[in-house]
């Protein structure tokens, strides 16, 4: 399998149970997870709107504004805090490595002695690379404890080599978590919950490739990471990633139908399907999303009217996109642009 170069990235929009789950340590320390949000441009009455969804620059902001409220970039997900700036420092422990697998079996290291409770191993078996969570107290932890670890990991190597690596399949120890869906797109499609090990498994060839950052570099990586790795490195090899890329070049109301798109993409109408049910998905379902994180985008970024959204998004009228709207966040429009003016 030769590598393929990473394609722009398509921010998209981030889950509220990310939202929440990111708030658990915020209210355990009794802090107030309200200035919080607020400060990073999110309304917390989208906290009671569970399919709400808010901007990855949004999302970005609190992940740095909890870390420096709790002095934890970690959440609050180990016995021993990961200090504010233990990730700067781990990017510059790793710079100067001179291929991908010394990088992070050295970002492991560095891991292993900053957390407590859970440490990683790179394990190189023939053609396939695993990187495996060991957890040293019993039972399974939460799905976004192991998640959190593992897009640091996996994000870092990325952006260390300049393109995604895909992930062939994502293991988790722990239970099915609601927004396993989000998953799907961090990771892979091929998801396992409940098992006995929490892990992701690559084309072990990435190992070998070489770092191609530096220490200029980096600074410009380091004002938005590691919050960057959730849309930066998002699964943008899969059928449902080229379909959403190949839509938003597109106005939405000239988007083709199914039988165009599959002959666009050089594929018959039965083959499309069963590749797009594989990755747990349907045409309406992505142009349902591609819709949903272009009304966000809009409605958070611009000035422009609702009416005019509705019809640049497709909608013959407003009242279809209202409907429409609600269906995908629990709330209206116009609703949703006011808790962020009244924030």
């Amino acid at each position: 399998m030769a590598p393929t170069r990473e394609r722009s990235s398509d921010k998209g929009t981030i889950a509220i149970g990310f939202v929440q789950e990111a708030l658990v340590d915020v209210a355990r320390r009794g802090l107030d997870a309200q200035a919080l949000l607020v400060a990073a441009g999110i309304s917390p009455e989208l906290l009671n709107a569970p399919q709400a969804r808010v901007s990855s620059a949004h999302y970005g902001r609190l992940w740095h504004h909890i870390a420096q409220a709790t002095d934890d970039e970690f959440f609050g997900m180990d016995s021993h805090p990961m200090k504010a700036g233990s990730f700067t420092l781990l990017c510059h422990s790793v710079i100067h490595c001179d291929s991908l697998e010394r990088a992070l079996r050295r970002a492991l290291r560095f891991f292993r002695l900053i957390l407590d409770d859970m440490a990683g191993e790179l394990v190189r078996d023939g053609d396939t690379a695993r990187l495996v969570v060991v957890d040293h107290r019993p039972g399974p932890r939460r799905a976004f404890a192991y998640g959190t670890f593992l897009i640091m990991l996996h994000g870092l190597a990325c952006w260390l080599i300049g393109r995604r690596i895909p992930l062939a399949q994502a293991v988790f120890r722990c239970p099915e978590p609601d927004f396993s869906a989000e998953w799907r797109v961090l990771f892979s499609p091929e998801l396992v919950f409940d098992a006995a090990q929490t892990e992701i498994r690559f084309a072990a060839e990435y190992l070998d490739m070489a770092n191609v950052q530096n220490e200029r570099t980096m600074k410009v990586f380091l004002r938005s990471a590691p919050a960057n790795f959730l849309v930066k490195y998002r699964n943008s090899e899969g059928l449902v990633a080229r379909i959403r890329r190949q839509l938003r070049h597109i106005p939405p109301d000239t988007w083709p139908d199914f039988e165009t798109l599959a002959q666009q993409l050089h594929s018959s109408v039965s083959t499309l399907r069963r590749h797009l049910l594989e990755e747990g998905q349907s045409y309406q379902s992505i142009k349902d999303d591609l819709r949903r994180d272009l009304a966000i985008s809009q409605l958070c970024h611009s000035d422009k009217s609702v009416l005019d959204i509705a019809l640049e998004l497709g909608f013959a009228e407003a009242s279809a996109f209202h409907r429409a709207f609600k269906k995908w966040t629990g709330t209206r429009p116009g609703e949703y642009r006011r808790t962020l003016a009244g924030q």
